[in-house]
């Protein structure tokens, strides 16, 4: 069931599970070792609203830890150094291997956060915040948001794309074993399910049902889900839902409580189905 499943829309971090795909493949073959150790210095860290983006001092971790806050919190830091060690052309190698046609990764997100900055009027993200802080006149926020609007990061032939049939897809692999060794498909699986957010997909539905999934959001306009939904009786529905809203920041608590809403619909509409 899709509704617009071939559309070609802004990925955000749900492309971070194709990432994570590409690290567990290296580790299997020998190519990076996953407890190897890295220093997140406290400056020129990419920015994020989680994680290690936040963090003011140095930070030592390994790779494998890296791959969690990945998954689990969404860090954009975390990201960036997964991303540079297994390398862009890799991960647009692994979608392609994996079918995922429509799925690309432009660039780290240091790059697009910085491209955002730069198509607002500004050096770059920094300069962006530091002119729409607490201190700064409402008229001149709301004229920076406007801007925002037609910025390359939300223009999907411009930046990190994707579309629901490539993530529901991509979901289904790693939930068969087949997008990689089968035992990183499990730790993707694990990460996934322990992810913190949970006002989106999981929201939709009840006690005893479990819900593993991958969240996306950017500048108050995109907010994404995907995931994997399993029922008591077995039945596992991959889900992928890429929403985009007419104003930033606007509607965000009615827009995440869609996602789960027409989501669990949609599967009871499946599960109904199958009875027939």
């Amino acid at each position: 069931m899709a509704l617009h499943g071939d559309a070609v829309v802004v990925a955000a971090s749900v492309f971070k599970v194709v990432v994570a795909v590409e690290f567990f493949r290296q580790t299997a073959d020998g190519r990076l070792d996953p407890s190897e150790r890295v220093r997140l210095g406290s400056v020129g860290r990419t920015p994020g609203a989680t994680g290690f983006s936040t963090f003011a001092d140095e930070v030592e971790v390994s790779l494998r830890d890296l791959t969690q806050m990945m998954l689990v919190v969404s860090d954009n830091a975390a990201t960036d150094v997964i991303l540079d060690r297994v390398g862009l052309a890799a991960v647009n190698t692994c979608a392609a291997s994996l079918g995922l046609t429509s799925t690309v990764v432009v660039s780290d997100l240091r790059t697009v956060v910085d491209s955002i900055g730069q198509d607002a009027g500004f050096a770059g993200w920094d300069d962006l915040q530091a002119a729409t802080g607490p201190d700064a006149p409402v008229a001149s926020v709301l004229a920076v948001r406007r801007r925002l609007l037609s910025v390359r990061a939300l223009t999907p032939d411009l930046t990190t794309r994707t579309t629901a049939r490539d993530m529901a897809t991509l979901l289904q692999q790693i939930w068969r074993d087949e997008a990689g060794p089968a035992d990183g498909c499990a730790q993707i699986r694990q990460l996934m399910a322990r992810q913190v957010t949970q006002n989106r997909l999981a929201a939709g539905f009840g006690d005893g049902i479990s819900v593993a999934a991958k969240s996306g959001s950017l500048l108050g306009v995109v907010r994404n889900e995907i995931g994997v939904v399993e029922y008591p009786d077995g039945a596992r529905y991959a889900v992928a839902v890429f929403t985009r809203a007419y104003e930033p920041f606007r509607g965000e608590h009615q827009i995440n409580g869609v996602i789960g809403a027409t989501s669990a619909s949609a599967i009871a509409h499946l599960r109904e189905s199958s009875k027939s």
